[in-house]
């Protein structure tokens, strides 16, 4: 299975207790929800890890992995990722995405124009971006998924509409007029 048909939902961060329980970090909005889904699997997709929730906490999400039962084997997993597999997520609410979907997908401008390609999304506290690598120079932007920026994806037509402030587009076009500059 490969790493775009396949979300993180989290990642072992702690031991906890003697009996080989887990702290858990999850990306779900319920942390318990993170057991909804069955056996997830590690980051290569190789082993099934059953999660079984014991309880939620401020810390996280205190499970047990089938299979583990002492603080040996549960330290073993440590840092270990928890993905699923794309398909077995719930549709998402309209207006929502799951990032392993934007990635990829061609970004236009207003006037349809393709530019470049949603390479990733980020969040470092602000709220998500998305990392665009241009088609021009390879330069990455990252652009606010917001609505004022992104008015439009269309998931389907794998294609994502960007409305670029005005000072960016007269940067933009200073940089790309061939003045021999180096764009700095």
């Amino acid at each position: 299975m490969s790493g775009a048909q396949r979300v993180l939902l989290g990642w072992i961060a702690a031991v906890h207790g003697i009996r080989g329980d887990v702290l858990v970090k999850t990306h779900t909005g319920d942390p318990a929800d993170i057991a909804r889904y069955g056996a997830l699997t590690d980051a290569a997709g190789e082993r099934p890890l059953e999660l079984m929730v014991r309880r939620v906490t401020s810390k996280g999400l205190i499970a047990h992995i089938r299979g583990i039962e002492d603080r040996t084997a549960a330290e073993a997993l440590r840092g270990a990722e928890l993905w699923v597999a794309r398909e077995r997520l719930p549709k998402a609410e309209a207006g929502e995405f799951y990032y392993v979907d934007l990635i990829g997908l061609e970004a236009f401008d207003e006037a349809g124009t393709p530019f470049g390609k949603v390479m990733n999304v980020v969040n470092y506290g602000g709220g998500d971006l998305l990392e665009v690598v241009l088609f021009d120079g390879g330069k990455r932007e990252l652009v606010p998924f917001k609505l004022t920026f992104v008015p439009e994806v269309d998931i389907a037509a794998a294609r994502v509409v960007i409305a670029w402030p005005l000072q960016f587009e007269i940067v933009q076009s200073e940089h790309s007029s061939g003045d021999g500059g180096d764009g700095d």
